[in-house]
């Protein structure tokens, strides 16, 4: 028969193994969080360069989303969603709306504003910019509509 402390670990041994768990546990924690921040970078740096796509393939994609939510009774549809941090000020003047808010937009976001403004603002579409989360009460991500219907 195995003996008393064979049976009972003490408090201290128990503590130990206690900590090395919660440890493993910690590791684990700071190790996806570094994966997921690493993941969130090379997206937004993805995002922050010319998409690659053609004239024509960015167009036929607008049409497609466009006409989907035409064919469901839309009348305006968000196209995109970005980080903040595809602007040069984090959204600061998109939040404010201030004038030239769009000289501020970089990479993807940029060429969905200049797809508007060379197709679909000729052909009565509207585009909005705006941001949609408040995490901690600052801007968050901003979101890109294209509208169609009456004011």
């Amino acid at each position: 028969m195995p003996g008393l402390d064979e049976l009972i670990p003490s408090a201290t041994q128990i503590r130990k193994e206690a900590a090395l768990k919660e440890a493993e546990k910690a590791e684990e924690y700071v190790r996806l969080a570094a994966a997921a921040e690493a993941e969130k970078r090379a997206l937004i740096e993805r995002l922050s360069k010319p998409s690659g796509k053609t004239e024509e393939e960015k167009i036929k994609l607008a049409s497609t989303i466009i006409q989907r939510a035409v064919r469901n009774g839309m009348s305006e549809v968000m196209v995109y969603r970005f980080p903040n941090t595809l602007c040069t000020d984090k959204g600061r003047a998109i939040n404010q709306m201030e004038k030239g808010w769009e000289n501020t937009l970089t990479g993807i976001p940029k060429e969905i504003f200049q797809l508007w403004t060379d197709y679909l603002k000729p052909r009565g579409y509207r585009i909005a910019y705006q941001i949609i989360e408040f995490p901690g009460g600052v801007p968050g991500d901003i979101g890109v509509t294209i509208s169609w219907g009456d004011e």
